[in-house]
């Protein structure tokens, strides 16, 4: 019987010595960890072996012995439901912030204590460990408990970022096709409405609705494609490519592009492929048509597309971090899709309602030229002086109101009356050059400004901002107002977003009195150059309009970063936040 027994002990032993193999010892299974972060941020957790999982419940990160320093929050990741428990399947990280409750000062030593049980996939637990670490952090850096806690608090962009990052690729893309849709309306895509609907009706005879929404939908699709492009370069390798494109020998050669558009609808020549070379290319005649609006709408995004704003900078961020431009540009795709889908509508309305060769024909094809000349002189706003640009509006106007012949006494009515209207508006834009106040939005303008007194002038000027260009012109401005409350707004003179900031929210007498409040700096990213790239790079900037606030000691604060224009009581309400 004794010899029974030891054969079966030694056959266990053997099975538990063969078993013994498959199973990670403690310190293979589980390496905690825990650093201090550039933000005095705690970051802990527990890296995985393979087959490892642990228990939320058994997982806990504390502090010991620490009477002035204490967690103000923790930021866990999630869980998954593992036979009845909550488990983390993955290396856990945690975030802790930290609160300075009694007002310590200097470097402090922190003791933080991480406690963790898990067990193998394959069947075995381990018994409950932790580990002890010894960290130092400045507390001077971190939150007193009358502070409300934001440093957690994520950005626009950030949010947005993550929302990639956390949600399914087909939630990713519905979310950015409602963002593109939200985009469309904002004004840096008008621009695009008479491009399109002047290349529809450049048709002419012959154009079904069918077509029409063939052609738009391909000069949207190219101009997907052409932004998608450019964001996805733009976030992995950090350059901003459409500054690059808004130099002024680009600008020019593109306006000069779409003043032969315009110089084309007025009837001086007509503008196609050789038939020659279209034979070539297809035996169908249509197919040319087809190519040219895919290289109009390739040119339109690159050239006149949307303003940086808060969803494409998130997808640029995500990009940027992650590497992952696949996601990255589907979501650019679908965002651009959706600022698309308008100007799909707007293409297949000019082929079903455009009106049969004639008279009205020939009145159509000069609206679209002037409107394409619109579209030239607003091009030339990024490198020319508001007086010229104003002027070449008003003498576009003049000329198109004449040729409506307003004072005509047999004309439509209507016609007339717009005519006289434009007359009227194009008149007082000359006038306003002449006075040297050119203004779009108030063209006599100036003769209020001259019938005011001095003190009336003075509470309407303009705010002013201390312009740099590069990291050393801020970091000393910083270092010269530390203690203050800082604004560093990235504009550039080409930045159309940024005129709106500068003429309508900067503009109110509310926002300006704010302001005051405030050390304005404005990093200057018109020519985009090397030091310039570099500032942009360091805040995270993809491109202007953007506004980064400064705290007392000079940090960032990320989440109250504002990306793209914000109307004037939006901002106020943001100040006031900070």
């Amino acid at each position: 019987m004794n010899i029974i027994f030891k054969v079966f002990a030694l056959l266990i032993l053997t099975v538990g010595f063969l078993n013994a193999g498959k199973f990670l010892m403690p310190e293979e299974a589980f390496a905690p960890y825990a650093k201090v972060n550039d933000k005095m941020q705690i970051e802990a957790g527990v890296i995985l072996g393979d087959k490892i999982y642990l228990y939320d419940k058994e997982l806990k990160v504390e502090l010991v012995d620490s009477p002035s320093i204490s967690i103000k929050k923790i930021q866990k990741p999630q869980t998954v439901n593992h036979e009845g428990d909550k488990v983390y399947m993955d290396s856990p990280n945690f975030v802790l912030l930290l609160e300075n409750k009694d007002g310590a000062k200097g470097i402090k030593d922190l003791k933080v204590k991480i406690s963790y049980q898990g067990c193998s996939e394959e069947g075995l637990c381990y018994e409950p460990s932790s580990k002890n670490f010894t960290l130092k952090v400045d507390a001077d850096k971190l939150l007193s408990s009358s502070v409300k806690v934001n440093a957690v608090e994520k950005s626009q962009t950030d949010t947005i970022a993550d929302t990639i990052k956390s949600s399914s690729f087909v939630v990713v893309l519905l979310t950015f096709l409602g963002f593109g849709l939200l985009l469309s309306l904002t004004p840096c895509v008008f621009p695009m409405i008479p491009i399109i609907s002047g290349v529809i009706i450049s048709q002419g005879e012959g154009l079904t609705t069918k077509k029409a929404f063939g052609l738009s939908l391909v000069y949207v699709l190219a101009m997907a494609v052409a932004y998608t492009i450019a964001g996805v370069l733009a976030g992995l390798f950090g350059s901003n490519l459409q500054a690059a494109l808004q130099t002024p020998w680009v600008v020019y050669s593109f306006a000069a592009v779409f003043v032969a558009l315009a110089f084309s609808m007025f009837g001086f020549y007509e503008l196609k492929l050789p038939d020659a070379l279209v034979a070539k290319v297809s035996a169908n005649s249509n197919k040319s048509g087809f190519v040219g609006v895919a290289i109009m709408g390739f040119l339109s995004a690159l050239i006149v597309g949307p303003c940086v704003a808060a969803p494409l900078a998130g997808a640029l961020v995500y990009i940027g971090q992650t590497g992952d431009a696949l996601l990255g540009g589907a979501a650019l795709f679908s965002m651009s899709i959706g600022m698309g889908i308008p100007l799909i509508l707007v293409g297949v309305s000019a082929g079903k309602f455009m009106p049969k060769p004639g008279a009205w024909m020939t009145l159509v094809n000069a609206v679209f030229g002037v409107l394409m000349l619109g579209v030239s002189i607003w091009m030339l706003e990024k490198v020319l002086p508001a007086s010229i640009t104003t002027l070449l509006y008003g003498l576009v106007g003049l000329g198109f109101a004449l040729y409506l012949n307003p004072f005509e006494k047999e004309g439509h009515i209507f016609k007339r009356s717009v005519a006289f209207v434009l007359f009227i508006y194009s008149l007082a834009l000359f006038l306003s050059f002449l006075a040297g106040e050119p203004s779009l939005s108030k063209p006599l303008g100036f003769l209020k400004a001259q019938a005011v007194q001095t003190s009336a002038v003075s509470a309407t000027k303009k705010i002013e901002f201390q312009v740099i260009t590069s990291l050393d012109e801020l970091n000393v401005i910083l270092e010269k107002n530390k203690g203050k409350k800082i604004l560093l707004d990235f504009a550039a003179d080409w930045c159309t977003s940024c005129k709106e900031f500068e003429e309508v929210t900067f503009a109110d007498e509310k926002v300006k009195e704010k302001m005051s409040e405030f050390v304005l700096i404005r990093a200057d990213v018109t020519a985009n150059s090397e030091k310039e790239k570099a500032l942009s790079k360091k805040y995270g900037v993809f491109g202007p309009p953007a506004i980064i606030f400064f705290d007392k000691n000079l940090k960032p604060i990320k989440s109250k970063s504002i990306i793209g224009f914000v109307e004037p009581k939006e901002f106020l309400a943001h100040l006031n936040s900070i």
